[in-house]
């Protein structure tokens, strides 16, 4: 057996960790100084009868790029950062259409479009506003095979992306070769939402009943649609579309039971409240809600009223209606409202388009009703019925663009015309719901309401059975409603939605392979010099020349 010399020791260790020394540069031979690290939210993902639309993968590892990269680029493996103050939107539409082959799209969006912002809005937002509503109807729409990505600018992400611009300008776009920026999303891919869950709400205050009568009361129904949809599911808070409608409900709801909680002002109906799911998906809540309904009860309705999108208006309001305005319960409804509407200085329209009941597309939540043959009209500031994934909570649909005031003077027109309906006071001059008295609307209560709603995001798929939001809403109507039921149902199969909503994104400095490869010639170098060093003074210059010497060969000897 060999026997190891004295000195063999050191000089073994020496080498050994010279040897793990040079593994651990190999490793990090692509030198990265984490930028900046900023929350994502991926473009949704869903298919519509198997057809898919949005995003379709979810993870990133690509360098940065802006709109000024080279002609003839190849973008395979760039991320294309794009900033929507500055956006072409014909020119993405156009490279888009193209389907060329890209990493990915990270679009920077104005901190006026986030939960936090206090930022008050002007002409430019305004601008900002149409420009990001364009873009989310053009995406949403679209099948996309590479992932896309929300974020909001910040100074850092900010700084990043002057440097990317100065690089593409001067022709030095990142890539392996020349170093730059690295976009870094660690997330698993999509997968599919099993059985999303629909919840209903739906609260009731009964009438006063006159002794001895066997008719059952007449019932009027306030509703509106609580969930949204939006390009980004983690951003869809629906301010206005439809969050004002719910806080109007609320306050509606909290204004009638006051008056319903004494019996000398109880009135002769009964009040039914439904805050809806599935809104976006052709108000496919609506429909399980009203078909859950008792033969009794469907009957007992004289006409809903549906609350959409009636928070930002100036002047004018609009009521749609399926059933001729010629209906008796549609012209009392619209002339109630109209009148009222002129003693609050609010111009109340009315818009007749009849359904077709062979369509599966349901464009107001009023049609639902008038499929299940129950007259009802839709209130909005929207004059003509949206398309489908249309003002259902998108981008733009912030607090900052919701007018409070509006709220205010809806709920005092609704309120106002139902109660001289319930109390038989049409046609005359009296405030029930009078600034100065008890019965005043809370600008405080719709204040906290709105504030809650927008910064909750609504997209029903990917609510859980027993969200937190959703029980908020139910215990609020247990506060003012003799009885509250929620009511749970499994979204139609005609739509499949995809998770991971929301990521981290890491962005990395990234030095080029020139730099990388000088790096570790500098290293080799000065290892060299270190090996050599510690062999001689451990073993001497004789056995440092005999590791490069090659061996005598030996004979072997025969017997």
């Amino acid at each position: 057996m060999a026997t190891r010399k004295p000195g063999d020791g050191p000089v073994l260790e020496s080498v050994y960790s010279v040897i793990a020394l040079v593994f651990v540069l190999v490793a990090c031979a692509e030198l990265c100084g984490a930028a900046t690290v900023v929350d994502v939210y991926r473009l949704i993902q869903y298919d519509i009868s198997g057809v898919p639309f949005g995003s379709r993968l979810a993870g990133l590892n690509h360098h940065a790029s802006s709109l000024h990269f080279p002609p003839g680029a190849d973008l395979s493996r760039t991320v294309l950062v794009i900033p929507v103050r500055d956006l072409n939107l014909s020119y993405v539409k156009d490279f888009l259409s193209q389907r060329q082959p890209l990493g990915g799209l990270l679009f920077l969006l104005p901190q006026i479009f986030s939960f936090d912002s206090k930022e008050s809005t002007g002409d430019g937002e305004e601008l900002l506003k149409n420009i990001v509503m364009e873009l989310e109807k053009f995406l949403i729409h679209t099948n996309i095979p590479y992932p896309v990505y929300f974020a909001f600018e910040n100074d850092d992400i900010n700084t990043v992306l002057a440097d990317i611009k100065k690089n593409d300008v001067s022709g030095q776009p990142a890539t392996a070769t020349t170093g730059g920026y690295k976009l870094v999303v660690s997330t698993a891919e999509p997968k599919k939402v099993a059985s999303p869950i629909m919840s209903n709400i739906q609260g009731w205050l009964p009438g006063l009943k006159a002794d001895g009568d066997p008719n059952q009361l007449p019932t009027i129904a306030i509703v509106a649609s609580y969930d949204t949809f939006g390009a980004a599911p983690a951003l869809s808070v629906g301010s206005d579309s439809n969050g004002s409608g719910v806080v109007a409900l609320l306050e509606i709801a909290r204004l009638f039971s006051l008056l319903y909680s004494n019996p000398k002002t109880r009135g002769r109906y009964n009040l039914l409240f439904g805050l809806t799911s599935g809104g976006p998906y052709n108000y496919n809540g609506t429909h399980k809600w009203l078909r859950s309904f008792d033969q009794r009860l469907r009957e007992t309705i004289d006409y809903a009223i549906c609350l959409n999108s009636i928070g930002s208006w100036n002047d004018e309001l609009w009521i749609h209606v399926s059933k001729p305005p010629e209906n008796a319960y549609i012209k009392q409804t619209f002339e109630g409202l109209s009148n009222v509407g002129d003693e609050l200085g609010i111009k109340v329209g009315l818009k007749h388009k009849k359904i077709n009941i062979s369509n599966s597309r349901v464009a107001w939540e009023h049609e639902q009703f008038s499929r299940h043959r129950i007259t009802a009209a839709t209130l909005s500031e929207l004059s003509t019925a949206p398309g489908l994934f249309e003002n259902t909570g998108n981008l733009a649909d912030s607090g900052n663009f919701v007018n409070e005031a509006a709220v205010i003077r809806s709920v005092k027109l609704v309120a106002e015309s139902l109660a001289r309906h319930i109390y038989g006071h049409q046609g005359k001059n009296i405030q029930i719901f009078a600034d100065e008295g008890s019965l005043a609307v809370n600008p405080s209560y719709i204040r906290s309401w709105l504030d809650l709603l927008s910064r909750t995001p609504r997209v029903a798929p990917f609510l859980s059975k027993n969200d937190p939001f959703v029980m908020a809403l139910k215990k609020e109507l247990e506060e003012h409603m003799e009885e509250v039921i929620l009511q749970n149902e499994v979204l139609d199969g005609i739509f499949t939605f995809y998770d991971s909503t929301k990521a981290t994104l890491n962005i990395y400095q990234v030095a080029s392979v020139t730099f990388d490869l000088l790096l570790l010639l500098v290293l080799g170098s000065y290892l060299i010099v270190l090996f050599s060093f510690l062999v001689i003074t451990t073993r001497g210059l004789d056995d440092l020349i005999s590791l490069f010497r090659r061996p005598p060969s030996r004979k072997v000897k025969t017997a």
